[in-house]
């Protein structure tokens, strides 16, 4: 069964910082790119970052750039998302999903699996 957990959202001030992690079982990790989306209230769902899988091409949106981090880890099946200096409109729910593209896709219908999503909450 495929699955993908993710997990380490939560409330945080302004200026502080979360990682999230996504764990991914039920098939080759390796072979896929990986990629964090999120969705804000009233918002569409919007790719944050996305690596491909000799993490070698990386994609940021500009309004994360200079302040995420994304990495994977093959020999755990996982993906992060380092999250510093966070900014209130940075709260959303986060969605780590697996493409078998080559290149990082930032179009969600790109993406295969899809993890359950984790709250994070940023206040002022």
């Amino acid at each position: 069964e495929v699955q993908l957990q993710a997990f380490g959202g939560g409330l945080v001030q302004a200026g502080g910082s979360l990682r999230l992690s996504c764990v991914a079982s039920g098939f080759t990790f390796d072979n896929y790119c990986v990629a964090w989306f999120r969705q804000a209230p009233g918002k569409e769902r919007e790719a944050v970052s996305c690596m491909s899988t000799k993490s070698d091409k990386i994609y940021y949106a500009d309004s994360v750039k200079g302040r995420f981090t994304i990495s994977r880890d093959n020999a755990k099946n996982t993906v992060y998302l380092q999250m510093n200096s966070l900014k209130p409109e940075d709260t959303a729910v986060y969605y780590c999903a697996v493409s078998r593209h080559m290149v990082p896709s930032t179009r969600s219908d790109d993406y295969a699996y899809w993890g359950q999503g984790t709250l994070v909450t940023v206040s002022s």
